[in-house]
C-alpha cells in the first residue's frame, strides 16, 4: 500500500492548495460540460494530478491504485449484500410492508421524520454507507408511495447514518481522536448521542425538508425501482420468457404475491445491525480486559459481526426466510443478477472516488494545509475545527480528517489538561470539520449521487450544502458545550 502519511510535500502550501484547485475544478468541468464519464474521469484527473504534485513517476501506479483498492475493499461487499437484500426485500412486498406500517403509525407528513429516527437509532453500531444501502428499498417504496421529490425521504435518512458516523462511538473516527487526545470513551458516547441528533434534526432533517421543497429528483428506477410498465421489479408475468446468455429460451417463474409480516421484515433489517453492535461490545470489552483476547468465542462473535459477514449472513438468513412459497432458489439468483448489474457503476465511480482522495492525501495537500492553520494562534476548538475542515476539503476522508486532526492538536491538549468533557467536545468540533463541504473527492459524494441518480451539479447543491450544515450545527453545539464544561 503506498505509504500517505510517509510521504513529505514537494511544493508549499500555496502551489499544492492551487493543484488541488485546479484538479477539482478539471474534474467538474470533464463531468458537466464535457460530459465524460464520472469513472474516466475521476482516473483520468487522478493521474494528473499525481504527476502535477510531485509524486515520483514510478510511484503514481502504487498511489492511483492504493485509493482505488482501499475504497473498493471498504464498498463493494457492503454494497453488493445490501443490494441484494434490499432486491429480495422489495420483491416480495416487504420493503411496501415495512412503509405501510411505518406510514401508520407515524402519518404522511411525519414520514420523513420516521425515516430519519429510524436511520439515527439503526446507524449507532452501522457505517454510513452500509446503512444507507440497506434503507435505500425503503426509501424509495415510500418516496413512491407519496410522490414528490424523493430528497424529501432520502435526505434524511443519509443524513442520520452520517452524524452518526462522525460523531457517536463505537465508529472509528470519534473512537480514534477519543483515543489519540486522551479522552473517556464512555463520556464521547454519553455526550455524543445527544449533540447527533439534536445537530442531526437542525442541520440535517430541518435542512433536507427546505432542500426538498427546491430540488425535484425522481426515485432511481435501476436500483429498486419500478420497471417501466410499473411492475414491481422482480414481481414476473406467469411465464415470462427471454434469451440466456447462449441464445435460448427461458422461462422465469412467477413470484408470488403474498408478502413477509411486518416482524418478519423489520427481524431481518434489524438482523445485520445486532451482529455489527455485537462485534463492537464484544471488541469493546477485550479492549477492557474484561474477555481475554485470545478466546475463541469473541474471536467468532467478532468475525461474524464484521460489517461484510453480518451482511452475507442476512443475505442467507433472507433466502431463507422469504424463498419458500413464493420464489425458487434459482429465481433468487436471477434477481439477484438483476439487482448487481446496475451497481457496478456505482462501485467503480465509488473506488475512482477513493483514487482521487488518496492521490490527494499522498501529495502531502493535507500536511501542508494543516501546517499553516496549526499556527494561527485561535481558540483550540475553532482551531480543531478549521484543521478537520481543511484536512477534508483537501483529501475527502472524514476519517483521516478525524484522526490527523486529533493527532495533531494532541500534544496541546496534553498541555492544557483538558478534562474529559472539554475532549469530548473537542472529538465533535473535529467531527463537524470531517463533515463539512462533502464534494468530488469525497466516495461517500458518490455514492449518494448515484444511488439517489444525483448528477454532480445537484449532488453539490443538496448533499454538499446539507453535510456543511449539518457539520455547523454540530460545531456550534460543541462550543456552547465547550464554554459550560
Amino acid at each position: 500500500m503506498y505509504p500517505v502519511e510517509a510521504i513529505e510535500p514537494v511544493y508549499g502550501a500555496g502551489v499544492l492548495l492551487l493543484i488541488a484547485a485546479v484538479a477539482v475544478a478539471l474534474l467538474l468541468f470533464l463531468i458537466m460540460k464535457v460530459k465524460l464519464h464520472a469513472f474516466v474521469a475521476l482516473v483520468l484527473v487522478s493521474l494528473l494530478t499525481a504527476v502535477a504534485a510531485g509524486i515520483p513517476i514510478g510511484d503514481v501506479p502504487t498511489a492511483l491504485m492504493s485509493g482505488f483498492s482501499g475504497t473498493l475493499g471498504s464498498v463493494a461487499l457492503l454494497v453488493a449484500f445490501g443490494v441484494m437484500i434490499g432486491r429480495l426485500l422489495e420483491s416480495t412486498g416487504g420493503a411496501q410492508v415495512l412503509a405501510d406500517t411505518l406510514i401508520t403509525r407515524f402519518g404522511e407528513k411525519r414520514a420523513p421524520l420516521a425515516l430519519g429516527v429510524a436511520a439515527l437509532i439503526f446507524g449507532f453500531p452501522i457505517f454510513f454507507d452500509a446503512g444507507l444501502v440497506v434503507f435505500l428499498p425503503i426509501i424509495f417504496t415510500v418516496a413512491r408511495r407519496f410522490g414528490g421529490s424523493l430528497l424529501k425521504y432520502a435526505l434524511p435518512t443519509a443524513a442520520s447514518f452520517a452524524a452518526m458516523h462522525a460523531v457517536v462511538p463505537p465508529h472509528p473516527g470519534p473512537v480514534a481522536a477519543a483515543d489519540l487526545m486522551g479522552g473517556d470513551i464512555g463520556i464521547t458516547l454519553l455526550m455524543g448521542v445527544p449533540i447527533a441528533v439534536v445537530g442531526w434534526f437542525l442541520g440535517g432533517y430541518l435542512v433536507s425538508q427546505f432542500l426538498a421543497a427546491r430540488f425535484h429528483v425522481d426515485i432511481p428506477t435501476v436500483l429498486f425501482g419500478r420497471e417501466n410498465n410499473g411492475t414491481p421489479a422482480g414481481e414476473a408475468a406467469e411465464a415470462e420468457t427471454g434469451t440466456d446468455s447462449t441464445g435460448g429460451v427461458t422461462t422465469r417463474e412467477r413470484t408470488d404475491v403474498s408478502t413477509p409480516a411486518f416482524a418478519t421484515v423489520l427481524l431481518l433489517l434489524l438482523l445485520p445491525f445486532l451482529l455489527i453492535a455485537l462485534n463492537t461490545v464484544v471488541g469493546t470489552l477485550v479492549t477492557a480486559g474484561s474477555v481475554p483476547e485470545d478466546a475463541t468465542w469473541a474471536k467468532t462473535l467478532q468475525l461474524i459481526g464484521q460489517t461484510p459477514i453480518a451482511l452475507l449472513i442476512t443475505v442467507l438468513a433472507t433466502l431463507a426466510v422469504l424463498a419458500p412459497g413464493r420464489f425458487s432458489i434459482g429465481r433468487a439468483s436471477d434477481m439477484i443478477d438483476e439487482a448487481l448489474g446496475p451497481i457496478c457503476s456505482i462501485i467503480l465511480i465509488t473506488g475512482a472516488g477513493g483514487m482521487f482522495g488518496g492521490v490527494l492525501r499522498a501529495s502531502g495537500i493535507g500536511q501542508a494545509l494543516t501546517e499553516s492553520l496549526s499556527g494561527m494562534g485561535l481558540s483550540l476548538i475553532l482551531q480543531a475545527f478549521l484543521i478537520a475542515t481543511a484536512l477534508r476539503v483537501a483529501q475527502g476522508s472524514a476519517t483521516v480528517s478525524l484522526t490527523t486532526t486529533a493527532g495533531l492538536i494532541s500534544a496541546q491538549v496534553s498541555a492544557e489538561g483538558l478534562s474529559n468533557p472539554q475532549i469530548a467536545c473537542l472529538v465533535f468540533a473535529i467531527a463537524a470539520g470531517a463533515t463539512v463541504l462533502s464534494h468530488v473527492n469525497d466516495s461517500g459524494f458518490w455514492l449518494v449521487s448515484r444511488f439517489f441518480g444525483m448528477d454532480v451539479l445537484t449532488t453539490l447543491k443538496t448533499w454538499t450544502v446539507l453535510e456543511t450544515t449539518l457539520g455547523l450545527a454540530v460545531f456550534v453545539l460543541a462550543s456552547v458545550v465547550w464554554l459550560v464544561v
